[in-house]
């Protein structure tokens, strides 16, 4: 088992909902004696391009770079919910590491999922489901939330074995409520335990 392992938590966020579970996430993957949560997030995305997207945002996380990847022994990938699918700014950030494939980086590390929705069913679970598949791609190792953690029978919002999730609901409320917390925190243990037993 490795002394230590850092877990990118990579996310894409517009209204705060996404980055509010991704910090409960990291949250989770610190209280794992010798695992650290690394916070990048990714650029948003135009149809039409005039300039690049600066190198450091205005707020919250700094721009993923290829090198998080490479440095990572685990992944937590986040993204809102559009129309039961990740949002565009993620899956062009997805769509950009053939290098990365080619090269196995991703190969046998460990891999969850989280993501907002607006209403209850939105298509949170089917969102969760269409992130493991690029990296099932990737030979991740996909990890989940399994019943033995006690809010996923608890939870009224998010929360789902596919991954983490939150409702936010019609008054777009960014935070996850206390079952939906725990459950992100829980897969971020999951996922740091897992990256600790398999670097």
């Amino acid at each position: 088992m490795a002394d230590t392992v850092e877990v990118l938590v990579l996310y894409y966020s517009r209204g705060g909902s996404v980055a509010r579970l991704a910090r409960q996430v990291a949250r989770g993957v610190g209280e794992v004696s010798g695992a650290t949560a690394r916070l990048r997030s990714v650029p948003p995305v135009a149809a039409v391009t005039q300039s690049a997207a600066p190198p450091v945002p205005e707020d919250g996380a700094p721009y993923v770079e290829p090198r998080d990847l490479d440095e990572c022994a685990g992944l937590l990938l986040g993204s809102p919910t559009r129309f039961g699918n990740m949002a565009a700014p993620l899956k062009h950030w997805l769509d950009g590491l053939g290098a990365q494939w080619a090269s196995g980086t991703l190969v046998g590390k460990p891999a969850g999922v989280f993501t907002s929705t607006a209403s209850q069913h939105g298509g949170q679970e089917a969102t969760l489901l269409g992130m493991h598949v690029p990296l099932l791609h990737h030979g991740c190792v996909i990890v989940g939330i399994p019943y033995t953690e006690a809010a996923l029978h608890r939870t009224r919002g998010g929360g789902t074995p596919y991954g983490a999730s939150h409702v936010a609901g019609a008054e777009d409320d960014p935070q996850p409520t206390d079952d939906e917390a725990e459950l992100a925190r829980a897969l971020g243990r999951r996922v740091a335990r897992l990256a600790m037993q398999l670097a």
